[in-house]
Formats: structure tokens, C-alpha cells, sequence
């Protein structure tokens, strides 16, 4: 039987791109990856513009550079790390080695849950942001609001990696503690459990009397 650990076999296989950008776990951190585009692109963009007098420009949530400066950070890093992981995905079949797949998924479930939050985060300061700007007509409006719509989306997606990413480290531990056998108790095992084998005889050689080995001259 094919030995599966962290939800894919050890045995690896042909990577074929039409059946692995099917799979739900690849197909989200792909959403993720566009989500991720929108927000940064849109509000480096569209997210500032200058003053009526003077070249400075400021953030259209308010006027609060830190919020778009936020959203830029959280989406910037969010395509980075989708990047990193899809390839990470398309090469796990590959890694045969348990503890390198246990730390790849590990990742995965700790920046997934974290992201979940900083994108909830980004979400919340955005929409506040934008419900306390003075004039909003004199703003790209729906640019501002599909930078919250994104973000919101984006925790759905982020929340769903985070829930595979905990399935597969399940996975990971059930076949690990169901698949581990004590060779001792491993009666398949073609060695012997117990030393000396059954059957074995001693050499009649391996013992000698105290006397026996000692040099004695010639009797002349």
C-alpha cells in the first residue's frame, strides 16, 4: 500500500498543471495572489492624491498615509508569500522527506492564520477610515471601495488556506502515528527481533580452558 504523509504520497508522481491548479488548496492561494493585486496595485495607484495647493499627497482613507501605507504592506506580502507557496504546493509531492513536508505545511498554517488576522485588520481601519473622510465625492471613490471589498475578500480566502493548511497538518500527524510500528513488535521485519537468532549454535572454538593458549616449550 502507497504510504501518504501530510496528504500526499511519499512516492511522489508527474506534475500535470491542469489537475493541480483544481485543487482546492492551489486554487484559493490563487485568489489569494489576484486579491492580493487589486488592493496594493489600487492603492498605489488611485489611494493618494495631492493637495489642492502644493506636490504633497495624501492617502484618500482620511487623509491617513498609514492606512494606505497598511494595506500596500499586508497586500505586497501577501502576493510574495502566495507565490511562495503555490510553488511550494506544485513541488510537495515531490519531497519525500516527512520533516521537510512538516515544516512547509507548518509555515503554511502559521502565516495563513496570521494573514487572516492582518487582512480582517486592514479591513476594519479601511472601512473606518473611509466612513470618516470629509469628502468623499472628491476621491476615487470606487477605487477607495474596492480596496475594502478585496480586503474583505481576502480574509474569506486567507481563513480557507488556514483550514487546509490544519487539515493537511492532521493528516500529517494520523499517518505518522497510525504508520509508525516498533520494529520490535514488527513480526514483517526479515530481521530478528531478539539477539542471538533461534537456533544459533555456539562456535567450539569461542571457548578454551585457562590452560589452553599458553606457550609450551618442546620435550627434547
Amino acid at each position: 500500500m502507497e504510504s501518504s504523509v501530510y496528504g500526499s504520497p511519499l512516492s511522489g508522481g508527474v506534475f500535470e498543471f491542469s489537475s493541480f491548479i483544481k485543487q482546492p488548496q492551489p486554487l484559493t492561494r490563487l485568489f489569494s495572489w489576484i486579491f492580493s493585486i487589486v488592493v496594493f496595485a489600487t492603492i498605489i495607484s488611485e489611494g493618494y492624491i495631492n493637495e489642492t495647493s502644493g506636490d504633497n499627497t495624501h492617502c484618500i482613507y482620511n487623509q491617513n498615509d498609514s492606512a494606505c501605507s497598511y494595506g500596500v504592506g499586508v497586500g505586497v506580502l501577501a502576493f510574495l508569500a502566495c507565490v511562495v507557496f503555490i510553488v511550494l504546493d506544485a513541488l510537495f509531492p515531490q519531497i519525500s522527506n516527512a520533516n521537510e513536508r512538516r515544516y512547509i505545511v507548518l509555515s503554511d498554517l502559521i502565516f495563513s492564520g496570521v494573514w487572516t488576522f492582518l487582512w480582517f485588520v486592514c479591513f476594519c481601519v479601511l472601512t473606518n477610515q473611509w466612513s470618516l473622510t470629509v469628502t468623499p465625492e472628491v476621491f476615487p471613490g470606487d477605487a477607495a471601495r474596492a480596496v475594502v471589498a478585496f480586503s474583505f475578500f481576502s480574509i474569506a480566502t486567507w481563513a480557507l488556506l488556514t483550514v487546509f493548511a490544519f487539515k493537511r497538518y492532521r493528516q500529517g500527524l494520523d499517518s505518522v502515528v497510525s504508520g509508525y510500528t516498533d520494529p520490535v513488535n514488527d513480526h514483517t521485519s526479515p530481521y530478528p527481533s531478539s539477539y542471538p537468532p533461534e537456533g544459533y549454535q555456539q562456535s567450539p572454538f569461542s571457548h578454551t580452558s585457562a590452560g589452553e593458549g599458553t606457550y609450551q616449550p618442546p620435550a627434547y
